[in-house]
Parts: structure tokens; sequence; C-alpha cells
């Protein structure tokens, strides 16, 4: 545990030589880089409400069109903007959803304070990044970098602390937690959907169905 201590937190009092030798063998030490990476998450997390405010306002604007057309009885274009509409609150649920998941891995990272439990916080943590990852390509093309830098990172802090550490990544349960963040995370953005925007009227098809956009 005294290795872990030292890797967690350098001490300024160290020896050039102590610190030569270790900026060799290893990045850095393990708290800052997980401070790096949860700034850099709560960036993506900023950017994420961001681009959800833009898309709850084209969600209005789409909405009112499709009840203006509604009223003049253009059903055909009524139609078009309310499949439109959907692909919208597909995107915006896509995008809740990856704020949410972050945000619990976010908090997660927080509370991490033993070699133990960057194991067992990490491990599922990585599958969460991978998943939001691939979900946002379509959505915001610039978070398949940023986010890959992320996971890039925690990927390394994983491999040091396992280096570290005498445990085995256990993966079927560290996938199985990232399956259970993921789904809560898609359960509430569902709900807050539901919650925030109004029911197109019966009389149009929406078209396709809004799903989440992570599997």
């Amino acid at each position: 545990m005294s290795q872990f201590s030292s890797r967690w937190q350098k001490s300024p009092n160290d020896g050039l030589g102590t610190r030569i030798k270790d900026t060799v063998r290893s990045p850095g030490p393990l708290k800052p880089r997980l401070e790096q990476a949860t700034r850099q998450i709560q960036v993506q997390i900023s950017k994420l409400d961001a681009t959800s405010a833009k898309l709850r306002e084209r969600d209005a604007s789409i909405f009112n069109k499709v009840v203006a057309s509604i009223q003049k009885h253009d059903t055909a274009h009524a139609n078009i903007l309310a499949n439109e509409l959907a692909e919208v609150r597909k995107m915006n649920k896509m995008v809740t959803q990856a704020k949410l998941a972050l945000e619990q891995i976010t908090l997660r990272l927080n509370t991490v304070q033993e070699l133990g439990d960057i194991v067992v916080t990490l491990s599922p943590a990585m599958g969460v990044i991978r998943n939001v990852r691939s979900g946002l390509v379509s959505v915001i093309p610039e978070a398949e970098h940023e986010i890959g830098e992320i996971s890039g990172l925690l990927s390394s802090i994983l491999v040091d602390a396992g280096q570290l550490g005498s445990g085995v990544i256990n993966f079927e349960s560290a996938n199985e937690e990232a399956d259970k963040i993921l789904a809560e995370a898609g359960a509430v953005a569902e709900q807050r959907m539901r919650d925030k925007f109004p029911d197109l009227p019966t009389s149009v098809p929406t078209g396709t169905e809004s799903t989440t956009g992570f599997s």
C-alpha cells in the first residue's frame, strides 16, 4: 500500500532521483490524472447541456410548425415535420442519456480513495465511456475525439492501478455495472423527455419511434 500511496499523490519532499525514475516508469501519480479525467468529463457534460438546449429550441420551433400545418389542413407537410421532430427528440434523448451517464461516472471518480476503488470504479466506467462515445458520434462528431482522449487517460490509470494491485479485474461484473448505469440513465432520460416535451396531436403520425442511441 505504501507503493500505491507514493503513486497516488507525490510528496513535494521526494528527491530528484526518485522523481526522475517515477517519471520514466509512469505518466504520473494516479490522483492528479484522475482529477484531470474528471475535469475533462465535466467539460463534456457542459457541452452536452449546451447541445440539449439547442435541441430543445429546435424542438419547440418544429412543434409549432406542425401545429400550424395541422391548422391549415396541410397533412403532408405536417407529416414531414412530425418525422423531423421525432428525429430531434431521438437525438435529445441520446444527449440526455449520455449526460446522465457521465454524471454518474464523475460522482464515482470523486469517491475514489484507495487502489481497490480505482479498479472497481474504472472498469465499468470504461464501458460507459466507450458506449457514450459511439452513441454521440452522429450528434456531436467532435465528441468522438474528445471522449476518446478521456477513455485513453482512464485506460492508462486502470493499467497502472492493476500493476500496483494484486487483484484481477472482473470484466463480466464490470460490463454488468456499465449496462446498469446506462439503463438507469436511459430510463431517467425517457422520463424527462415525457415531462418536458408535449405530445404531437394524435392525427399526425410520428414516423420513427424515439429510441436510445446506445447499445
